[in-house]
């Protein structure tokens, strides 16, 4: 669920203040739950979370990657915007392989990559149950670092 008159507003407001002409931005939420979106948005507005992780083989088919350069609008668990980041580093690596630094800019729990593997472990097992997949420890990661731009309060 999303709230396209927000997005929309955040969208034009964001451009305008920036100077932007293009109309080139993702508009999503963190994990998989209302509470999950509402939690890690607020890192991100608190500046704790400046990364994501997501499994490349679940991505849809002709879904594009995260590019580096690109604004991505975070939303709530309502589908209301809250910040705009821009991506600054994109690279797909196995699960096994990600980084404690990887762990640290997701900002989540402890921050701690034994935290990271726990969380994201369960996280993605349950995905990719619903897809039909088995998780191992060697599926393709996308691990994306973003830099926080505005907040929907700026």
């Amino acid at each position: 669920m999303t709230n396209d008159k927000a997005i929309q507003a955040f969208w034009n407001d964001f451009k305008k203040r920036q100077g932007i002409t293009h109309n080139n931005y993702q508009a999503w939420a963190f994990g998989n739950t209302p509470e999950m979106a509402d939690k890690l948005a607020d890192l991100v507005v608190k500046g704790l979370k400046t990364a994501t992780t997501s499994a490349r083989e679940l991505y849809e088919k002709g879904e594009p990657l995260p590019q580096v350069g690109e604004f991505n609008m975070i939303l709530d668990g309502s589908g209301d915007p809250v910040a705009m980041t821009r991506t600054v580093v994109v690279e797909t690596v196995p699960y096994r392989l990600v980084t404690w630094e990887h762990a640290w800019h997701e900002g989540e729990g402890d921050r701690t990559l034994a935290y990271w593997r726990r969380v994201h472990e369960a996280f993605f097992k349950q995905e990719y149950a619903e897809a039909g997949r088995t998780f191992t420890e060697n599926i393709p990661c996308v691990c994306e670092v973003f830099e926080w731009v505005q907040t929907k309060h700026d």
